[in-house]
């Protein structure tokens, strides 16, 4: 039978783009490009970075707590208890993934206007 930790790394390892490497802490760190989208200590916990606005919400909502070292800031820490917080747990990184990603299409539309000839000559 596949452990919590196992289950969660291969649903999002699982996603476009989305690779698993050993976190500087112990555990596994997932990461779209270079952004990292959280990581896994073991199979009890699990920290993820957003901006404080929605960290906040899910402080407030329940779904998440402030993160276990750095209570004030954007990380949140989400304790491993149960099937129920598993599939949390990978709810919160698809939030992570699918933010990451709008990001990405953000920065590569900005690069291409930026880019030299991208843009056409008026009366084009």
């Amino acid at each position: 039978m596949e452990d919590i930790a196992g289950r969660i790394e291969r649903e999002v390892a699982s996603w476009d783009g989305v690779t698993a490497h050993p976190h500087r802490f112990g555990g596994v760190e997932f990461r779209l490009g270079r952004r990292e989208l959280g990581h896994l200590h073991g199979e009890r916990w699990a920290d993820l970075p957003f901006h404080k606005t929605i960290r906040n919400m899910l402080v407030e909502t329940g779904r998440a707590q402030p993160h276990h070292v750095l209570p004030e800031s954007g990380w949140v820490s989400k304790q491993i208890r149960s099937d129920a917080d598993v599939d949390e747990v990978i709810e919160l990184f698809r939030l992570s993934y699918e933010r990451a990603r709008v990001a990405r299409s953000v920065r590569e539309s900005r690069t291409e206007i930026l880019e030299p000839g991208s843009l056409s000559e008026p009366g084009s």
